[in-house]
């Protein structure tokens, strides 16, 4: 994808600060169901291979918390929010209150998969609104499915699909937690953005990259 050349630190500025305005609206949404005040930040987004997927996300084998969506609209797609056990573990935590909560441990109690997919769904449907008024195209998630499995499986099915045109995907790097403490007791996950073949060259001309010499 030729365009994807053309593409300069200011359309990836422009990507973090959809994220960061996305952030905004997640934990104010966050704030209002927990009843406390949250804290998100958006440190980095990059756009990587496929492969770099997978080792951001610790290795095809490496068993994630992953809620899954797909992206209707104007620029269909695949958008996954992963957690590793511990990070999706430590969410429930702070949530719940219960400290000896751990996905290590299955079966999970109903309010911590609820727990997770909402905070899929607000986090996603929060940056989905952000790119939207971003790029003026109609973008609209899909009801989220929470997934306990391995990467490889897990991210299988979107990569696949738009490996046939493309090797890469959108990261939006996310960091949760309670206001006013420190960066290393956040809860830190990925967004893996997947747009379908057609729709990633969409968005970026959206955003004022053209295929065009």
């Amino acid at each position: 994808m030729a365009f994807l050349d053309k593409i300069n630190n200011t359309q990836i500025d422009v990507l973090k600060e959809i994220g960061n305005i996305g952030a905004g609206h997640s934990a104010t949404a966050l704030s209002k169901l927990l009843n406390k005040k949250i804290d998100m930040k958006v440190p980095d987004v990059k756009i990587v291979t496929f492969d770099e997927v997978m080792d951001l996300a610790g290795g095809p084998e490496n068993i994630v918390a992953s809620v899954f969506l797909r992206i209707e609209g104007d620029a269909p797609g695949s958008m996954f929010f992963v957690l590793s056990l511990a990070q999706a573990s430590r969410f429930i935590q702070q949530l719940t209150g219960d400290n000896s909560f751990s996905f290590d441990n299955p079966p999970y109690a109903e309010i911590a998969i609820s727990a997770l997919q909402e905070l899929g769904n607000i986090l996603s449907g929060s940056y989905l609104s952000s790119l939207s008024d971003f790029t003026h195209l109609r973008l609209y998630p899909s009801v989220p499915a929470l997934s306990i499995d391995m990467v490889g499986a897990i991210l299988g099915y979107g990569l696949i699909e738009l490996s046939q045109v493309s090797d890469y995907a959108i990261v939006i790097d996310a960091a949760i937690n309670e206001d006013e403490v420190g960066e290393d007791e956040y809860v830190k996950g990925h967004f893996f953005l997947l747009p379908d073949p057609d729709s990633f060259q969409r968005i970026f001309q959206s955003l004022g990259v053209t295929n065009n010499d």
